[in-house]
């Protein structure tokens, strides 16, 4: 086997999961069984086998430390500070996704003590540089909401334009103006009318719509 003369880093994965629930953007976090950083709050990642693909490596650990499959992860941003690892030098590819607060089940495993989500304003001290990350993560997420279907990625199946409004104000934290928003949404010709309709309270029974197509609401689209 060739042997370089240069010291080579390892490279993990971390995965930056979010959702909305009880009014607020929500992110899954593990806590770690193990030194470094033992019994302290962190994202579900690990580190990237020989033979494996960076996204597939995300999705393995995402699925053995939380339990979750089938997200659609986006690419985030590399993170390599040294120092950033107490154990070696080593340098990790971070993914988002996004998904609806629809009753996900998480259950830790692997190198996970415990899983559970927490809200970005009252989120525990985090292992490593993760952060660091998460910040970034929520800035992409904020950049992206007006210029793509990203929101769509909350939502259930069916769902009122009001609870999608409510989705974009969460994000951004603060108020959208209820008009412009409805116009410029529906020029998108990204939802579609079910043709039923959900009464809340005493106000009249609202439309509900569904997504035109999967393919309209990928985060890498």
């Amino acid at each position: 086997m060739y042997q370089y003369q240069h010291p080579h880093p390892a490279v993990t994965t971390d995965i930056v999961l979010f959702t909305i629930g009880q009014q607020q953007l929500k992110c899954l976090l593990i806590r770690r069984k193990h030194e470094p950083y033992k019994d302290s709050w962190a994202l579900p990642g690990g580190f990237v086998g020989m033979d494996e693909d960076l996204e597939a490596s995300a999705l393995r650990e995402l699925r053995e430390e939380t339990g979750i499959t089938g997200v659609n992860l986006e690419q985030l941003h590399s993170f390599g500070r040294p120092g950033r690892d107490p154990r070696e030098r080593v340098i990790t590819i971070a993914y988002y996704a996004l998904v609806p607060d629809t009753g996900l089940p998480i259950r830790a495993a692997s190198d996970a003590g415990e899983v559970a989500w927490f809200g970005l304003d009252d989120s525990p001290p985090l292992a490593f540089d993760h952060e660091a990350i998460v910040a970034m993560a929520r800035q992409r997420l904020v950049s992206r909401l007006h210029c793509s279907t990203i929101a769509l990625q909350f939502m259930p199946e069916k769902f009122t334009l009001g609870e999608l409004q409510g989705v974009y104000e969460i994000i951004q934290g603060g108020a959208v103006d209820r008009r412009n928003f409805r116009k410029r949404v529906l020029a998108r010709h990204c939802l579609k009318d079910s043709g039923e309709t959900r009464r809340n309270g005493k106000h009249r029974p609202a439309r509900l719509y569904t997504c035109v197509s999967m393919d309209t609401v990928e985060v890498n689209k």
